[in-house]
Parts: C-alpha cells; sequence; structure tokens
C-alpha cells in the first residue's frame, strides 16, 4: 500500500486516489489536421517505463484535484509530488519525508520477499502434518 502526500490534503492511502495514465503528454497543436495512424498514437501510444516514470493522479475521495506524481515503477518509490502544468522536476529530487513506498514487509504482496507460511502445524483429524490432504469430504 502506498502512502501518497496529496499537494492540498497531505498524505493519504492509496485507496483515496486514481491513477491517471502518463503525465506531460501534450495535445495536438491541431488535432483536425491529424490522420488516423496520428490521432490513435496520441490517444492511445505511452511511455512504459522500468524506473522513473510522470503519472497523473486525482485524489478522488477528498480535494478532487488532479496533480503529477514522480514514481519508481520498479521499487514504488515517490520520488516527487507537484502540481497539473508544473514542469517535471529533475530525477534526482529526494522523496519528502511524507511521501511513502510500498510496505517493506516481509509479508507484503507488494514487494515482500517470502509468503506467509502454508504447511499446517494442526493436527485435526483428516489433516496430515504436511498439509498435503484434504479434510474428509472435501473435493480436489
Amino acid at each position: 500500500m502506498l502512502l501518497i502526500s496529496c499537494p492540498n490534503c497531505g498524505s493519504r492511502d492509496e485507496t483515496e486516489f486514481h491513477y491517471g495514465g502518463q503525465a506531460h503528454v501534450p495535445y495536438p497543436e491541431n488535432p483536425n489536421e491529424l490522420n488516423d495512424r496520428e490521432w490513435a498514437e496520441y490517444l492511445f501510444y505511452r511511455d512504459n517505463t522500468k524506473g522513473t516514470f510522470a503519472e497523473r493522479w486525482l485524489h478522488s475521495t477528498g480535494c478532487r484535484q488532479w496533480f503529477n506524481m514522480l514514481r519508481d515503477t520498479v521499487t514504488y518509490d515517490i520520488q516527487a509530488v507537484y502540481p497539473m502544468g508544473a514542469p517535471r522536476p529533475s530525477t534526482a529530487v529526494p522523496a519528502a519525508p511524507e511521501s511513502g513506498t510500498a510496505s517493506l514487509a516481509a509479508d507484503s504482496t507488494t514487494t515482500g520477499t517470502t509468503a506467509p507460511s502454508t504447511s499446517a502445524t494442526s493436527t485435526a483429524p483428516g489433516i496430515t502434518k504436511s498439509g498435503t490432504t484434504a479434510p474428509e469430504g472435501a473435493t480436489k
């Protein structure tokens, strides 16, 4: 889970926000002069960067304002949050203390390296010590 620092409301849980796609995609100067291929490229073609990526986000359950964010797509590290219309900051911007990263807990589904144990410790009827058989009446 990410802790996102809204420029208007402060740090909030990621569930309050909606991802809005790649930031800084310029609208065509003369959209009526574009052919179908050029129009499709504007609408649908986006970068798929591994690493630092500029994104648009909407604080949908808070202030309902759009903002931009620089986020590492590998580590989920939020490097900068800045208002719409502002130029993209350099990637060397250190993360603010409030801006969050994914959980580093060992059982985290985002960045964890180990999964919860699935071995059974119970010796209830129908379940072996290794947990490989189903209880009586269960289907496989």
